[in-house]
């Protein structure tokens, strides 16, 4: 048997994390994660405060820690503190601009702040980043448009398999795969 599928959620922010916020991006990643994914997975949340180096450093840590899937919430719009982005590029080794674009387009139908959003997604030896919104509602949005994707990108990362209840999310993979 294949060991289950490690995933993080990482949360970035600053009021989050002195605990002044209730954090609500990592609950409901976790919650849209177990309601989509049927194969056994291990889920850690985690929540650092905002900076480049902070975030970078702690997704560092998760990928050496053998994680399959990072999903960071938070940081990702444009007032100065947000640096998610760059913090995920400085430990990219490959980017992968289509997940943002479809993010965004999705998040588009919903709001026109959207555009505004500096999603994306990245690998790191095995492990696949990917940077959504902090807002549960816009999180179920963004994952809902790109999720279909994640599990084969997984596989030819060489990380764990991932399985989906086709009833929510039709994971992609070529006959055979």
């Amino acid at each position: 048997m294949t060991r289950p599928a490690r995933i993080a959620i990482l949360t970035v922010s600053d009021r989050a994390a002195t605990g002044e916020y209730e954090d609500k991006g990592g609950p409901g990643a976790e919650s849209w994660l177990r309601d989509t994914i049927t194969s056994p997975v291990e889920i850690a949340r985690h929540i650092v405060p905002d900076g480049r180096e902070g975030v970078a450093a702690r997704l560092r840590e998760l990928v050496e820690a053998g994680t399959d899937l990072i999903l960071v919430t938070g940081g990702t719009g444009p007032a100065p503190r947000d640096q998610t982005p760059e913090a995920v590029m400085d430990v990219a080794h490959r980017e992968y601009p289509g997940f943002g674009e479809e993010m965004r387009r999705a998040s588009l139908r919903e709001v026109p702040t959207a555009i505004l959003s500096r999603q994306t997604a990245v690998s790191r030896d095995a492990t696949l980043i990917i940077t959504i919104p902090g807002k549960p509602s816009a999180i179920a949005t963004c994952l809902n448009a790109v999720f279909a994707a994640v599990p084969y990108c997984l596989d030819l990362l060489g990380a764990a398999r991932i399985e989906t209840d086709p009833d929510k999310i039709a994971a992609f993979r070529p006959k055979g795969k």
